[in-house]
C-alpha cells in the first residue's frame, strides 16, 4: 500500500490529537470509498478508507444554531487513490441511546488534479483540491462513553470551483466514538 505525504500527515495529526478538558470525543472508522450514488459520477477509485477524528466539546455561544461541535478529519484511502484532511461542525440531534450526527466540512485532498476516462469521455478527477464534506452519521450509544455509527461523507465542491464537472465521492461506513472525560 502506497502513502502520500498527505495520507502520513492525516494519521499522525489525528493520533497526536492532545486530550484537553476541551475535548468532546475520539473516532475512528473504516469505509468503503466510491460507493456509486447519486449523488457521483464513475472516478475509476476502489478500496477502503480508515478515518480518525476528534471532535471538541459543543460551542455553547452557538446555541442558535444548535450548539455545533467543531471536528478535524483525516481519511486514508487503503488502494493509494484519494485520501483528504479537515474540519468543519457537527451536532447531535437526540439526548437518547438512538441519534443523529449531521456534519458540514472543508477538506483538502490529494486524488489527481487531472484524469478523463476515455471510456465514458468525462473527467473524473475532483476538480478542486479544497472540497466541501458534508456527512451524516446514525448512532447508538452503547454505554455513557461509547457509541457506534452508521456514516456517509461525501466530498465534492458542488460545482461552486468547476462549473463543467464534478463528480464527488461518497464513502459509507461504520465508525466508533469514545467521549473524553
Amino acid at each position: 500500500m502506497r502513502l502520500s505525504r498527505l495520507a502520513l500527515l492525516v494519521l499522525s495529526s489525528t493520533a497526536a490529537l492532545p486530550v484537553t478538558a476541551h475535548a468532546q470525543e475520539v473516532f475512528a472508522g473504516a469505509y468503503v470509498h466510491a460507493v456509486d450514488t447519486p449523488l457521483t459520477f464513475y472516478t475509476g477509485e476502489s478500496g477502503a478508507d480508515i478515518a480518525a477524528g476528534y471532535r471538541f466539546a459543543p460551542i455553547e455561544s452557538l446555541g442558535a444554531i444548535g450548539k455545533p461541535a467543531p471536528y478535524l478529519i483525516g481519511s486514508v484511502n487503503t488502494a493509494g487513490d484519494t485520501s483528504f484532511a479537515g474540519g468543519g461542525l457537527s451536532w447531535t440531534i437526540g439526548k437518547r441511546r438512538v441519534y443523529l450526527r449531521p456534519a458540514v466540512g472543508l477538506v483538502v485532498h490529494d486524488g489527481p488534479s487531472s484524469r478523463f476516462d476515455p471510456v465514458r469521455g468525462r473527467e473524473t478527477d475532483l476538480g478542486s483540491r479544497v472540497l466541501f464534506e458534508p456527512e451524516i452519521g446514525l448512532g447508538y450509544r452503547v454505554t455513557e462513553r461509547l457509541a457506534v455509527e452508521a456514516s456517509w461523507m461525501h466530498i465534492s465542491h458542488a460545482r461552486l470551483f468547476n462549473s463543467k464537472q464534478n463528480p464527488g465521492i461518497d464513502m459509507m461506513g461504520v465508525r466508533l466514538g469514545w467521549k473524553i472525560k
